[in-house]
Protein backbone atom coordinates (compact mmCIF):
# COMPACT_ATOMS: atom_id res chain seq x y z
CA UNK A 1 0.00 0.00 0.00
CA UNK A 2 1.39 3.46 -0.86
CA UNK A 3 2.83 5.41 2.01
CA UNK A 4 1.56 8.81 3.24
CA UNK A 5 1.64 11.05 0.15
CA UNK A 6 2.83 14.20 1.93
CA UNK A 7 5.68 12.29 3.57
CA UNK A 8 6.72 10.87 0.20
CA UNK A 9 6.74 14.31 -1.41
CA UNK A 10 8.86 15.79 1.36
CA UNK A 11 11.40 12.97 1.23
CA UNK A 12 11.58 13.19 -2.55
CA UNK A 13 12.46 16.88 -2.23
CA UNK A 14 15.08 16.15 0.43
CA UNK A 15 16.73 13.49 -1.72
CA UNK A 16 17.20 15.94 -4.58
CA UNK A 17 20.52 17.75 -4.66
CA UNK A 18 19.50 20.41 -7.20
CA UNK A 19 16.77 23.06 -7.30
CA UNK A 20 14.31 20.93 -9.23
CA UNK A 21 11.95 20.40 -6.27
CA UNK A 22 8.52 21.72 -7.25
CA UNK A 23 7.89 23.23 -3.81
CA UNK A 24 10.20 24.63 -1.09
CA UNK A 25 10.80 22.46 1.95
CA UNK A 26 8.93 24.71 4.37
CA UNK A 27 5.74 24.44 2.31
CA UNK A 28 6.10 20.67 2.01
CA UNK A 29 6.77 20.37 5.75
CA UNK A 30 3.71 22.48 6.50
CA UNK A 31 1.61 19.92 4.60
CA UNK A 32 2.67 17.09 6.89
CA UNK A 33 -0.21 15.95 9.08
CA UNK A 34 1.13 12.58 10.18
CA UNK A 35 4.68 13.12 11.44
CA UNK A 36 4.80 9.55 12.71
CA UNK A 37 4.35 8.34 9.13
CA UNK A 38 7.18 10.62 8.01
CA UNK A 39 9.52 9.33 10.72
CA UNK A 40 8.66 5.74 9.87
CA UNK A 41 9.33 6.31 6.18
CA UNK A 42 12.60 8.17 6.85
CA UNK A 43 13.82 5.36 9.11
CA UNK A 44 12.92 2.74 6.50
CA UNK A 45 14.97 4.58 3.90
CA UNK A 46 17.80 5.40 6.35
CA UNK A 47 17.31 9.13 5.85
CA UNK A 48 16.77 10.37 9.42
CA UNK A 49 20.06 12.33 9.72
CA UNK A 50 19.46 13.96 6.34
CA UNK A 51 15.87 14.78 7.33
CA UNK A 52 17.05 16.47 10.52
CA UNK A 53 19.75 18.48 8.73
CA UNK A 54 17.38 19.76 6.05
CA UNK A 55 14.49 20.59 8.41
CA UNK A 56 16.49 22.02 11.32
CA UNK A 57 16.12 25.65 10.22
CA UNK A 58 12.52 25.63 8.97
CA UNK A 59 11.11 27.08 12.17
CA UNK A 60 7.29 26.98 12.59
CA UNK A 61 6.84 24.63 9.63
CA UNK A 62 8.05 21.82 11.92
CA UNK A 63 6.03 21.44 15.16
CA UNK A 64 8.09 21.42 18.38
CA UNK A 65 7.36 17.73 19.18
CA UNK A 66 8.53 16.79 15.70
CA UNK A 67 11.66 18.93 16.10
CA UNK A 68 12.46 17.18 19.38
CA UNK A 69 12.00 13.76 17.88
CA UNK A 70 14.14 14.64 14.86
CA UNK A 71 16.89 15.87 17.15
CA UNK A 72 16.64 12.79 19.37
CA UNK A 73 16.96 10.49 16.33
CA UNK A 74 19.89 12.51 15.06
CA UNK A 75 21.72 12.46 18.40
CA UNK A 76 21.12 8.73 18.72
CA UNK A 77 22.73 8.25 15.32
CA UNK A 78 25.64 10.51 16.34
CA UNK A 79 26.28 8.31 19.38
CA UNK A 80 26.05 5.13 17.31
CA UNK A 81 28.34 6.58 14.63
CA UNK A 82 30.96 7.58 17.16
CA UNK A 83 30.86 4.11 18.74
CA UNK A 84 31.18 2.51 15.29
CA UNK A 85 34.06 4.78 14.31
CA UNK A 86 35.98 4.07 17.52
CA UNK A 87 35.46 0.32 17.26
CA UNK A 88 36.39 0.23 13.59
CA UNK A 89 39.66 2.05 14.28
CA UNK A 90 40.50 -0.42 17.07
CA UNK A 91 39.67 -3.41 14.85
CA UNK A 92 41.79 -2.11 11.97
CA UNK A 93 44.69 -1.49 14.36
CA UNK A 94 44.34 -5.04 15.72
CA UNK A 95 44.37 -6.44 12.19
CA UNK A 96 47.39 -4.32 11.34
CA UNK A 97 49.33 -5.72 14.30
CA UNK A 98 48.70 -9.19 12.91
CA UNK A 99 49.72 -8.08 9.38
CA UNK A 100 46.18 -8.63 8.06
CA UNK A 101 45.32 -6.16 5.28
CA UNK A 102 41.73 -4.97 5.82
CA UNK A 103 39.50 -2.61 3.86
CA UNK A 104 36.51 -1.06 5.65
CA UNK A 105 33.58 -0.03 3.51
CA UNK A 106 30.06 1.40 3.76
CA UNK A 107 28.96 2.87 7.10
CA UNK A 108 31.07 5.48 8.84
CA UNK A 109 33.97 5.30 6.37
CA UNK A 110 31.64 6.02 3.46
CA UNK A 111 30.04 8.88 5.40
CA UNK A 112 33.42 10.39 6.27
CA UNK A 113 34.79 10.13 2.75
CA UNK A 114 31.86 11.44 0.69
CA UNK A 115 29.64 13.36 3.13
CA UNK A 116 32.58 14.96 4.92
CA UNK A 117 31.18 14.01 8.34
CA UNK A 118 30.71 10.43 9.52
CA UNK A 119 27.70 11.54 11.59
CA UNK A 120 25.67 12.67 8.56
CA UNK A 121 24.78 9.19 7.39
CA UNK A 122 23.05 6.41 9.36
CA UNK A 123 25.52 4.08 11.03
CA UNK A 124 24.63 0.45 10.57
CA UNK A 125 26.96 -2.49 11.05
CA UNK A 126 30.71 -2.53 10.54
CA UNK A 127 31.80 -4.02 7.21
CA UNK A 128 35.39 -5.10 6.60
CA UNK A 129 36.92 -6.85 3.59
CA UNK A 130 39.92 -9.17 3.99
CA UNK A 131 41.75 -11.72 1.89
CA UNK A 132 40.23 -15.20 2.12
CA UNK A 133 43.63 -16.53 3.18
CA UNK A 134 43.45 -14.27 6.27
CA UNK A 135 39.89 -15.23 7.21
CA UNK A 136 40.69 -17.54 10.11
CA UNK A 137 43.34 -15.23 11.58
CA UNK A 138 40.93 -12.30 11.33
CA UNK A 139 38.26 -14.40 13.03
CA UNK A 140 40.64 -15.11 15.91
CA UNK A 141 41.38 -11.38 16.30
CA UNK A 142 37.69 -10.54 16.48
CA UNK A 143 37.01 -13.28 19.02
CA UNK A 144 39.76 -11.85 21.20
CA UNK A 145 37.81 -8.57 21.12
CA UNK A 146 34.75 -10.34 22.48
CA UNK A 147 32.92 -11.06 19.23
CA UNK A 148 31.05 -14.29 18.61
CA UNK A 149 30.78 -15.83 15.14
CA UNK A 150 27.12 -16.29 14.23
CA UNK A 151 27.61 -17.79 10.77
CA UNK A 152 27.72 -21.61 10.72
CA UNK A 153 31.16 -22.90 9.71
CA UNK A 154 32.81 -26.29 9.22
CA UNK A 155 35.07 -27.86 11.82
CA UNK A 156 38.14 -26.39 10.12
CA UNK A 157 36.66 -22.87 10.20
CA UNK A 158 35.89 -22.76 6.48
CA UNK A 159 32.49 -21.67 5.13
CA UNK A 160 29.81 -24.35 5.05
CA UNK A 161 28.64 -23.19 1.63
CA UNK A 162 31.32 -22.50 -1.00
CA UNK A 163 29.10 -19.68 -2.25
CA UNK A 164 29.27 -17.78 1.05
CA UNK A 165 31.17 -14.50 1.06
CA UNK A 166 30.78 -13.13 4.60
CA UNK A 167 30.88 -14.05 8.27
CA UNK A 168 28.68 -12.21 10.76
CA UNK A 169 30.04 -11.42 14.22
CA UNK A 170 28.14 -10.05 17.19
CA UNK A 171 29.63 -8.80 20.47
CA UNK A 172 27.15 -9.58 23.26
CA UNK A 173 28.66 -6.99 25.60
CA UNK A 174 27.41 -4.03 23.57
CA UNK A 175 25.54 -5.47 20.60
CA UNK A 176 28.19 -4.37 18.08
CA UNK A 177 27.76 -6.19 14.75
CA UNK A 178 30.61 -6.69 12.30
CA UNK A 179 30.47 -8.41 8.94
CA UNK A 180 33.75 -9.82 7.69
CA UNK A 181 33.82 -10.35 3.94
CA UNK A 182 36.31 -11.87 1.57
CA UNK A 183 34.35 -11.04 -1.60
CA UNK A 184 32.08 -8.20 -2.72
CA UNK A 185 30.17 -10.10 -5.38
CA UNK A 186 27.79 -13.01 -5.06
CA UNK A 187 28.00 -16.10 -7.19
CA UNK A 188 27.05 -15.57 -10.80
CA UNK A 189 29.41 -12.71 -11.57
CA UNK A 190 32.21 -13.58 -13.91
CA UNK A 191 34.79 -12.13 -11.51
CA UNK A 192 35.23 -12.42 -7.76
CA UNK A 193 35.67 -8.80 -6.74
CA UNK A 194 37.80 -9.07 -3.63
CA UNK A 195 40.84 -7.54 -1.95
CA UNK A 196 42.96 -8.11 -5.03
CA UNK A 197 40.59 -5.75 -6.85
CA UNK A 198 40.40 -2.93 -4.30
CA UNK A 199 43.60 -3.03 -2.24
CA UNK A 200 46.20 -1.98 -4.88
CA UNK A 201 44.21 1.21 -5.62
CA UNK A 202 43.34 2.11 -2.05
CA UNK A 203 43.30 5.66 -0.76
CA UNK A 204 43.29 7.10 2.74
CA UNK A 205 40.25 8.51 4.52
CA UNK A 206 40.19 10.44 7.78
CA UNK A 207 37.83 8.93 10.33
CA UNK A 208 37.54 10.59 13.73
CA UNK A 209 41.12 11.86 13.42
CA UNK A 210 42.56 8.50 12.34
CA UNK A 211 43.77 7.45 8.91
CA UNK A 212 41.97 4.40 7.54
CA UNK A 213 42.16 2.68 4.12
CA UNK A 214 39.39 3.53 1.68
CA UNK A 215 38.28 2.79 -1.88
CA UNK A 216 39.40 5.19 -4.55
CA UNK A 217 36.52 7.16 -6.07
CA UNK A 218 36.12 5.05 -9.23
CA UNK A 219 36.03 1.77 -7.31
CA UNK A 220 33.74 3.34 -4.68
CA UNK A 221 31.21 4.30 -7.37
CA UNK A 222 31.16 0.75 -8.75
CA UNK A 223 30.79 -0.73 -5.25
CA UNK A 224 27.89 1.61 -4.43
CA UNK A 225 26.14 0.72 -7.69
CA UNK A 226 26.79 -2.98 -7.06
CA UNK A 227 25.36 -2.77 -3.54
CA UNK A 228 22.29 -0.73 -4.49
CA UNK A 229 21.57 -2.97 -7.47
CA UNK A 230 21.94 -6.09 -5.35
CA UNK A 231 19.14 -4.79 -3.09
CA UNK A 232 17.08 -3.49 -6.04
CA UNK A 233 17.54 0.12 -4.85
CA UNK A 234 14.81 -0.36 -2.25
CA UNK A 235 16.22 2.37 0.04
CA UNK A 236 16.63 6.01 -0.95
CA UNK A 237 19.89 6.39 0.99
CA UNK A 238 21.70 4.21 -1.56
CA UNK A 239 20.69 6.61 -4.34
CA UNK A 240 21.77 9.54 -2.16
CA UNK A 241 25.17 7.90 -1.65
CA UNK A 242 25.80 7.69 -5.40
CA UNK A 243 24.72 11.29 -5.89
CA UNK A 244 26.87 12.48 -2.99
CA UNK A 245 29.93 10.63 -4.28
CA UNK A 246 29.51 12.21 -7.72
CA UNK A 247 29.23 15.64 -6.10
CA UNK A 248 32.28 15.02 -3.93
CA UNK A 249 34.44 13.86 -6.85
CA UNK A 250 33.54 16.06 -9.84
CA UNK A 251 36.76 15.05 -11.58
CA UNK A 252 35.79 11.38 -11.71
CA UNK A 253 37.48 9.51 -14.55
CA UNK A 254 34.40 8.29 -16.42
CA UNK A 255 36.42 6.53 -19.09
CA UNK A 256 38.15 4.44 -16.45
CA UNK A 257 34.91 3.78 -14.58
CA UNK A 258 32.99 2.57 -17.63
CA UNK A 259 35.91 0.49 -18.88
CA UNK A 260 36.32 -1.18 -15.50
CA UNK A 261 32.56 -1.75 -15.21
CA UNK A 262 32.62 -3.58 -18.53
CA UNK A 263 35.65 -5.63 -17.53
CA UNK A 264 34.16 -6.90 -14.26
CA UNK A 265 30.53 -7.28 -15.38
CA UNK A 266 29.04 -4.18 -13.71
CA UNK A 267 28.09 -2.19 -16.81
CA UNK A 268 24.34 -2.27 -16.19
CA UNK A 269 24.50 -1.82 -12.38
CA UNK A 270 26.65 1.26 -13.04
CA UNK A 271 24.22 2.61 -15.63
CA UNK A 272 21.25 1.99 -13.34
CA UNK A 273 22.89 3.60 -10.30
CA UNK A 274 23.99 6.70 -12.22
CA UNK A 275 20.60 7.11 -13.91
CA UNK A 276 18.85 6.93 -10.52
CA UNK A 277 21.29 9.41 -8.98
CA UNK A 278 20.56 11.81 -11.85
CA UNK A 279 16.79 11.36 -12.05
CA UNK A 280 15.93 10.94 -8.37
CA UNK A 281 18.65 12.97 -6.64
CA UNK A 282 19.50 15.47 -9.37
CA UNK A 283 23.17 14.45 -9.63
CA UNK A 284 25.10 16.29 -12.33
CA UNK A 285 26.39 13.86 -14.98
CA UNK A 286 28.50 14.83 -18.03
CA UNK A 287 26.20 14.94 -21.05
CA UNK A 288 28.11 12.39 -23.12
CA UNK A 289 28.23 9.97 -20.18
CA UNK A 290 24.51 10.38 -19.53
CA UNK A 291 23.68 9.74 -23.20
CA UNK A 292 25.74 6.55 -23.08
CA UNK A 293 23.82 5.23 -20.08
CA UNK A 294 20.47 6.34 -21.49
CA UNK A 295 21.16 4.24 -24.59
CA UNK A 296 20.70 1.15 -22.38
CA UNK A 297 16.94 0.63 -22.76
CA UNK A 298 16.80 -1.99 -19.98
CA UNK A 299 18.61 0.25 -17.48
CA UNK A 300 16.26 3.13 -18.35
CA UNK A 301 13.20 0.94 -17.89
CA UNK A 302 14.42 -0.30 -14.50
CA UNK A 303 15.30 3.25 -13.42
CA UNK A 304 11.80 4.50 -14.33
CA UNK A 305 10.18 1.69 -12.38
CA UNK A 306 12.34 2.22 -9.28
CA UNK A 307 11.86 5.99 -9.39
CA UNK A 308 8.08 5.63 -9.61
CA UNK A 309 7.85 3.10 -6.76
CA UNK A 310 10.73 4.17 -4.50
CA UNK A 311 8.62 5.38 -1.56
CA UNK A 312 5.68 3.03 -2.04
CA UNK A 313 7.32 -0.11 -0.64
CA UNK A 314 10.08 0.82 1.83
CA UNK A 315 12.68 -1.89 2.47
CA UNK A 316 11.04 -3.97 -0.26
CA UNK A 317 11.04 -3.91 -4.02
CA UNK A 318 8.15 -4.36 -6.43
CA UNK A 319 10.61 -5.93 -8.87
CA UNK A 320 10.68 -9.73 -8.93
CA UNK A 321 14.15 -10.87 -7.91
CA UNK A 322 14.71 -13.49 -10.60
CA UNK A 323 13.53 -11.35 -13.52
CA UNK A 324 15.39 -8.35 -12.12
CA UNK A 325 18.66 -10.29 -11.81
CA UNK A 326 18.33 -11.59 -15.34
CA UNK A 327 17.93 -8.04 -16.63
CA UNK A 328 20.74 -6.68 -14.47
CA UNK A 329 23.41 -9.17 -15.44
CA UNK A 330 25.24 -9.29 -18.75
CA UNK A 331 24.83 -12.23 -21.11
CA UNK A 332 27.79 -14.21 -19.75
CA UNK A 333 26.94 -13.56 -16.09
CA UNK A 334 23.28 -14.31 -16.80
CA UNK A 335 24.18 -17.80 -18.01
CA UNK A 336 26.45 -18.38 -15.02
CA UNK A 337 23.74 -17.23 -12.60
CA UNK A 338 21.11 -19.51 -14.12
CA UNK A 339 23.54 -22.44 -14.07
CA UNK A 340 24.34 -21.89 -10.39
CA UNK A 341 20.66 -21.40 -9.56
CA UNK A 342 19.70 -24.65 -11.25
CA UNK A 343 22.59 -26.46 -9.55
CA UNK A 344 21.49 -25.19 -6.14
CA UNK A 345 17.89 -26.14 -6.90
CA UNK A 346 18.86 -29.70 -7.80
CA UNK A 347 21.35 -30.20 -4.96
CA UNK A 348 19.92 -32.82 -2.54
CA UNK A 349 19.34 -31.85 1.08
CA UNK A 350 18.33 -33.57 4.32
CA UNK A 351 14.63 -33.63 3.41
CA UNK A 352 15.45 -35.56 0.25
CA UNK A 353 17.54 -38.03 2.24
CA UNK A 354 14.78 -38.40 4.82
CA UNK A 355 12.22 -39.16 2.08
CA UNK A 356 14.22 -42.15 0.87
CA UNK A 357 17.11 -43.85 2.64
CA UNK A 358 19.76 -44.95 0.18
CA UNK A 359 23.05 -46.73 0.94
CA UNK A 360 26.18 -44.62 0.52
CA UNK A 361 27.22 -46.17 -2.83
CA UNK A 362 23.87 -45.04 -4.31
CA UNK A 363 23.81 -41.49 -2.93
CA UNK A 364 24.20 -40.01 -6.42
CA UNK A 365 20.62 -41.16 -7.06
CA UNK A 366 19.39 -38.39 -4.71
CA UNK A 367 19.78 -36.03 -7.67
CA UNK A 368 16.89 -37.96 -9.24
CA UNK A 369 14.98 -38.28 -5.96
CA UNK A 370 14.94 -34.53 -5.36
CA UNK A 371 12.85 -33.42 -8.39
CA UNK A 372 10.40 -36.26 -7.78
CA UNK A 373 10.02 -35.27 -4.12
CA UNK A 374 9.55 -31.58 -5.01
CA UNK A 375 6.92 -32.43 -7.63
CA UNK A 376 5.06 -34.71 -5.20
CA UNK A 377 5.20 -32.04 -2.50
CA UNK A 378 3.78 -29.44 -4.89
CA UNK A 379 0.97 -31.75 -6.03
CA UNK A 380 0.10 -32.54 -2.42
CA UNK A 381 0.05 -28.84 -1.56
CA UNK A 382 -2.24 -28.06 -4.49
CA UNK A 383 -4.55 -30.93 -3.51
CA UNK A 384 -4.85 -29.62 0.05
CA UNK A 385 -5.65 -26.15 -1.27
CA UNK A 386 -8.45 -27.48 -3.48
CA UNK A 387 -9.93 -29.61 -0.70
CA UNK A 388 -9.89 -26.83 1.90
CA UNK A 389 -13.34 -25.16 2.05
CA UNK A 390 -13.45 -21.36 1.67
Amino acid sequence: MPEDRDSCELLRAIVRRDDAATQPLDRLAANIRDWDALFKLALAHRMSPMLFSRLADLGPAVPPPAQERLRAEYESNVFHSMANAAELIFVLQAFDREAIPAMPFKGVVLAASIYGDFRQRPAGDLDVLVHYRDLQRATAVLMERGYQLKTPVRADGAPVDPGDYEYQFVRPADGMVLELRWRLTERGFRRNLDMDWVWPRRRVAMLAGAKVPNFDSEIALLVLCLHGSKHRWSRAIWICDVAQLLASFPGLDWTQVTREAGRVGLRRPLALGVLLAHRVAGAAIPRDVLRRFESDATACRLARHIQANLFDTPRRSSLGRMLYNLQLLGLIDRGRWLLLLSRDFLRPNERDRAALRLPRPLEALYYFVRPVRLLWSRLASNRRTVETPE
